[in-house]
């Protein structure tokens, strides 16, 4: 009887079955198979003594592997880079689940306003919580693992913000960071009460994450490939945890970001606008790339002075100038890391064409991924040159 009074969208969700049934679908099964607790029971079990004389990843996601550096470490250094790019990666991992707990409460709160997208929702705070948990996990352990090694943050950082720069080591300064800050709250102030707009976060949210859900699929597979789990290093084990997590987590985006606007009305041309301005928003950011960590897009000229610490710690004895000359070596001569991880930039550049190819208000710059492609190796060995000379006069 009710479904006969007047409704003030006259589309909905309910509508269309299959995209209800496939919401359904990834959020009973994210409920079955949530690793939460797991993660948290891991975490409260780590101590560094346990697996410090071990890989927690697969060697080729170690900090710098293949570069100079990578070669002529011995193996224990090569243990602590392996560490390194857990703790390194996982960082950036922090700052992007952040934004994503924040901002999957704006788009509930601009999709709930219609009829019958509660299971949207729902499956919106499911994630959130489970965000809690891996945030939880990954900075507990980095942490730690820092103040044994170093004393020192290297590559995490105290709890922030939204509005803090995403990208941990980015190409940007206070008046880049003051406009981004603007942005973000126009965006949100806006995709709170527009339901179109709060799909399309989800849209953007799946195409930031697409690269990290072919990283953390690797990254998973040193602890699902372990012959002892049992004894099998905590972090690589969270790493599995989450990976298991985010696999539902980008299915929700793309459901939502793809298919949700068939129950919405069309966009009109600013919110298309907003939308095309999101997705180059999303290339600049992954235009860098970098040998330090391949599969982040950090711009690498601000990851000089960290590694500078690391290389002048006990651990690798370097002094300043021979740290200087290893950093030239690694970063403005052509090397396996360097190629290794231009290789990876390309497939992600390639992987995001495939995901938005069917969004039809997209621009021509946007499906093509015109703007993250314009990168190459003679760029980045030409930027980290200037850099390291600058830094040196």
């Amino acid at each position: 009887m009710h479904k006969q009074l007047a409704q003030r969208q006259r589309l909905s969700l309910l509508d269309d079955a299959a995209t209800y049934k496939k919401l359904e679908f990834n959020k009973k099964r994210n409920l079955e198979q949530d690793h939460s607790a797991m993660m948290d029971e891991a975490t409260a079990r780590f101590k560094f003594e346990d697996c410090k004389n071990e890989y927690w990843n697969p060697e080729e996601f170690s900090l710098l592997h293949g570069t100079p550096l990578w070669y002529g470490a011995s193996p224990s250094q090569r243990i602590i880079l392996n560490q390194l790019y857990w703790v390194a990666y996982y960082a950036q991992i922090v700052s992007a689940e952040i934004a994503t707990i924040y901002l999957n409460q704006v788009s509930a709160a601009g999709l709930y306003a219609h009829e019958d997208f509660r299971i949207v929702c729902d499956s919106l705070d499911l994630e959130t919580k489970q965000e809690r948990a891996h945030i939880h996990a990954f900075k507990t352990i980095g942490e730690d693992v820092e103040w044994r090694l170093f004393g020192e943050r290297l590559f995490t950082y105290p709890m922030r913000s939204l509005y803090e720069q995403t990208m941990v080591f980015a190409d940007s300064n206070h008046a880049k960071d003051y406009w981004r800050k603007l942005q973000i709250k126009a965006f949100t102030l806006l995709s709170s009460s527009n339901a179109f707009l709060a799909s399309q976060y989800l849209l953007i949210r799946g195409l930031r994450t697409l690269n990290g859900k072919m990283i953390q699929h690797q990254l998973s597979l040193y602890y699902s490939n372990h012959p002892d789990k049992e004894r099998a290093p905590i972090p690589s084990a969270i790493s599995y945890y989450h990976f298991m997590d985010e696999s539902f987590h980008f299915n929700t985006s793309k459901i939502i970001g793809h298919d949700i606007p068939r129950s919405l009305d069309p966009p009109t041309a600013f919110e298309k606008w907003i939308v095309n301005r999101g997705v180059t928003g999303c290339q600049r950011d992954h235009y860098h790339f970098s040998a330090t960590l391949r599969g982040i897009f950090w711009y690498e000229p601000a990851l000089f002075p960290v590694l500078k610490k690391m290389l002048m710690s006990p651990h690798f004895g370097f002094n300043a100038k021979d740290a200087q000359e290893m950093l030239k070596r690694c970063f403005t001569q052509e090397n396996d890391g360097i190629h290794a991880a231009h290789a990876m930039h390309r497939t992600a550049n390639e992987s995001y064409k495939s995901y938005v190819e069917s969004i039809t208000y997209l621009d021509a710059r946007n499906r093509d991924m015109a703007v993250m492609g314009g990168n190459s190796i003679a760029a980045y060995l030409e930027r980290n040159a200037r850099a390291l000379e600058k830094e040196a006069a």
